[in-house]
């Protein structure tokens, strides 16, 4: 897994569309309610392929991340394999700002999708105890 940074190019969705052609369009959860709409799409900075992408809920003017993998276009829409429940609770880090890794496990993890952690990746070391 590689750090994510929003750039507006590159890369391929499933469908083989333009990730720019992502930005503006609605999108839906698994059981067609609406999200929002895609905001920005953030691609892998190793492979440069689109990996995120953050969707303006319209719940307070928040943006959500949602995973592009397992994600599609249907219909000139963005169709997002989960609940709209578990998408608005997803981890918020704002949006025009580079991916950590320690932030892409975080979205990982939320979605419950299983991700290698990078050679460079440090995990915490538990504290010495007295």
């Amino acid at each position: 897994m590689s750090c994510a940074s929003p750039r507006p190019y590159g890369g391929t969705v499933q469908t083989d569309i333009d990730p720019r052609s992502l930005i503006g369009r609605k999108a839906f959860d698994r059981n067609g309610a609406k999200i929002g709409t895609v905001d920005e799409v953030y691609l892998d900075d190793a492979t440069g392929v689109p990996e995120w992408a953050a969707v303006r809920t319209g719940l307070f003017g928040r943006d959500a991340f949602v995973p592009l993998e397992p994600s599609e276009v249907v219909d000139d829409a963005l169709r997002v394999p989960f609940e709209r429940s578990l998408i608005k609770d997803a981890p918020d880090f704002g949006v025009g700002r580079h991916l950590s890794p320690e932030q892409e496990l975080q979205l990982y993890h939320h979605y419950g999708l299983d991700v290698a952690l990078p050679s460079d990746f440090q995990r915490p070391h538990p504290q010495d105890s007295p």
